[in-house]
């Protein structure tokens, strides 16, 4: 320790002398300015540079520096400490000390002749420079924080090497620059350095990235809106001469405070990203080790929908340059690649991040499968030339899901250009009957899509301006916390409103539209209505089970309508006790403990809610509005393993995933009780001849041989054919992606 202080002791006047000796000779050469220049330089440079560097080094700096301010025209107006501070250091971090500015200006000089702004002339290096030094992007180099000389004789640097060569290519033609970075990026991807240079005003650019459509552009600048300002990992400082007590991090060398630095996070910060969003990036290599890999990218949906385009980055585009996508957390779908020719894909779910990136290994792709390029194929083709048999069969469960999610995604497109009409006149027409309606939106649209609840209006038998009157009541009588409520108007008006034949047709394609062009989800469509609308509950709710999710009726009568089919539609009834016309009050607590009794014999089926309001009569003073929130805790169940389906007077020819063909056979009062146990299907009741098994993966296992049952005897055993057809025609039938059959199965 001694003879290190002694050493210390010795050298220190000499390192002084020496500083001495360059200030004296800057006053002597360049006047006041010179010196103001030379004891900036000396009095904020590193400790270690002061024993190490000479004033002959240090004065051809300073001497190179000055030149350029007097010779470029953008650099004699820069004002005296810009100028110092950040076209006069001769170093930017704590690379290696080189006599630089000499070489560099000779190759800069010509690149910006003709420039007539600093910007111009750092537009001009920034595209030029890098090609006359051959230096790009590549992660073999030696260190990130490479000189000029190092990175020369590699060829090779990282962001940090980069920003070094062209911010001296800046100074060496008096731009005044510095370089910019953060230790770590907001999400975790690692850390970055750029270029700032001043025109008035700090401009930042990426260095060795030329933009030619200007300054303030970048890959980076999303990353950098996400920037946290005070806190040291996730801050961006530019480096600084000046020591104000701020060191800029270097990742290379965490604990070293050689380098001052300045906070610069709140220029770039802007508003804070959108919530509920996923920042996605992407990078294709060649190999698991290999280099990357420039292919056109797009994000696909599990409905064939173009989610995001883009293209790949490889060569000297920084490792963290990828192309990003915000998504919502757990978006699903594939990144297909195109690349030399070929295409290829990977599969991808969006975590609930904030960020988040995906590596993809060429080499270990898949191709897009067949059956999905396909069908990908004959939905590009023109509707008239469609033609079902060119449509592929004996799909594999993956690529059945993948496929419907095309189809429903074509399917809506038609209905959206086909209806637009009746969301913009909230009227629909059907064999000459006219459905009209009025609607309210409510909360805001959840990811899964919104709810639709069709609530239907009182009176019938009655004037059309009665009806009308009870029509424009029934929008006002309640407000789910979330969706799309609807109040449709009686076609006719009979006493019936709701009941005839026409009403459950014209729901279907009420449903169908706002599926389609208002991104209504199909497992959350309610039923509910009141006085002649809660007769209409009790007929439909039982014949439509498989359309919603929850139905309530509210003081309607249910005449002869049977409550069998309600087995997997929660159901409620509300009626006021003293509701005594057509013995309302009566039947309701009848029908309700008919409902308990169904309860009690299929465990886990029939749910409901019964309500009798003692002192209400047919007004319960909005008593039932209790009805809603009980409601919306159910979606749709649309592959039920079990299903009781009773013909009304108004039959149907589909019902969960059983259809009959023949829509003759259907026949008022023909009772089929269907249940799935393991592989083996059991029909029970009047099951007619050429029963269509519409079936799904939902529903059992497809890959495996299924066994069917017929009033206790066996009729098959077999394994049912996924095909595009069967998708095809139940969305042809309804717009319900998810009740969607991929295989049809006919019972003999």
């Amino acid at each position: 320790m001694r003879m290190l202080l002694t050493t210390l002791l010795v050298a220190w006047p000499a390192i002084i002398a020496a500083a001495d000796d360059f200030v004296s000779a800057a006053r002597a050469k360049h006047g006041a300015a010179g010196e103001r220049a030379a004891r900036f330089l000396t009095e904020h440079m590193p400790a270690r540079d002061r024993s190490t560097l000479s004033s002959d080094f240090l004065q051809e700096n300073l001497d190179l520096a000055f030149q350029a301010r007097t010779e470029f025209p953008w650099a004699k107006s820069v004002p005296e400490e810009i100028f110092l501070n950040d076209v006069l250091p001769y170093a930017v971090f704590d690379e290696t000390r080189e006599a630089w500015r000499a070489d560099f200006l000779a190759k800069a000089r010509p690149i910006v002749k003709d420039a007539k702004s600093a910007s111009e002339a750092a537009q001009a290096l920034n595209r030029e420079f890098f090609k006359i030094v051959k230096v790009h992007y590549h992660l073999g180099r030696k260190r990130p924080n490479q000189s000029p000389a190092e990175s020369i004789a590699l060829g090779r640097a990282t962001c940090t090497g980069l920003s070094i060569l062209l911010v001296d290519a800046c100074r060496a033609v008096g731009i005044p620059a510095r370089a910019v970075g953060t230790p770590m990026w907001v999400g975790g991807q690692g850390n970055h350095t750029w270029v700032e240079i001043w025109d008035r005003a700090w401009h930042f650019t990426g260095a060795d990235e030329y933009d030619r459509n200007g300054l303030n552009r970048g890959w980076f600048v999303a990353d950098a809106a996400r920037a946290k300002s005070g806190d040291p990992r996730h801050g961006i400082y530019a480096t600084s001469w000046r020591r104000k007590g701020l060191a800029f991090p270097l990742v290379w060398a965490p604990a070293s405070r050689e380098v001052a630095a300045e906070e610069v996070t709140a220029r770039y910060v802007g508003t804070s990203p959108t919530t509920g969003t996923t920042r996605v990036g992407v990078r294709l290599f060649d190999g698991k080790d290999g280099e990357r890999i420039v292919a056109d990218l797009r994000v696909i949906g599990t409905d064939g929908s173009i989610l995001g385009k883009g293209k790949t980055r490889a060569g000297r585009a920084d490792l963290n340059d990828m192309p990003r996508f915000k998504l919502p957390p757990g978006t699903r779908g594939w990144l297909r690649f195109r690349y030399s020719g070929q295409v290829r894909e990977l599969p991808f779910e969006t975590p609930d991040l904030e960020d988040t990136s995906i590596d993809a290994d060429w080499l270990r792709l898949a191709p897009v499968p067949c059956a999905v390029a396909t069908v990908e194929k004959w939905l590009a083709a023109p509707v008239t030339d469609r033609q079902a048999a060119d449509l592929p069969g004996d799909l594999n469960a993956i690529d059945a899901a993948r496929i419907t999610g095309l189809l429903a995604a074509d399917r809506i497109a038609t209905l959206a250009r086909e209806r637009a009409d009746e969301i913009e006149n909230r009227s629909l027409s059907l064999n000459g009957k006219t459905l009209r309606w009025l609607e309210r939106s409510f909360g805001a649209l959840p990811a899964d899509g919104r709810s639709l609840w069709i609530s239907m209006h009182g009176g019938g038998n009655a004037p059309s301006e009665i009806n009308d009157q009870q029509w424009r009541n029934q929008i006002q009588l309640y407000e789910p916390a979330e969706g799309i409520y609807l109040a449709p108007r009686a076609p006719t008006d009979t006493w019936n409103l709701w009941h005839e034949a026409h009403i459950d047709p014209m729901f279907q394609q009420l449903i169908d539209t706002h599926v389609a062009l208002r991104g209504v989800n199909p497992d959350k469509i309610y039923l509910l209505g009141y006085s002649a609308g809660g007769d209409g509950v009790w007929q439909l709710a039982p014949r439509m089970a498989d359309r919603f999710a929850a139905a309530a009726m509210m003081a309607g009568h249910p005449n002869e309508a049977s409550l069998l089919g309600l087995r997997n539609l929660p159901f409620a009834i509300f009626m006021g006790a003293e509701d005594r016309a057509y013995d309302r009050n009566k039947i309701a607590v009848t029908r309700s403990a008919e409902l308990a009794t169904l309860a009690k014999q299929d465990p886990g089926a029939y749910r409901h809610l019964s309500r009798i309001y003692p002192g209400c009569g047919h007004w319960m003073n909005l008593k039932d509005a209790e009805a809603l929130p009980w409601m919306a805790q159910f979606k749709r169940d649309a592959w039920p393993k079990k299903i009781v389906w009773l013909q009304d007077d108004i039959t149907h020819d589909r019902f969960y995933w059983l259809k009959i063909p023949d829509k003759q056979a259907a026949k008022a009062g023909h009772k089929i009780v269907a249940q799935i146990d393991g592989q083996t299907i059991r029909l029970d009741g009047d099951v007619p001849p050429g029963l269509e098994l519409r079936l799904s993966d939902s529903l059992l296992d497809l890959d495996q041989t299924l066994i069917v049952q017929v009033n206790g005897k066996e009729r098959l055993s077999t394994k049912a054919v996924r095909s595009v057809e069967a998708i095809r025609q139940s969305l042809e039938e309804r717009l319900d992606p998810r009740a969607a059959a991929t295989a049809l199965l006919v019972v003999p």
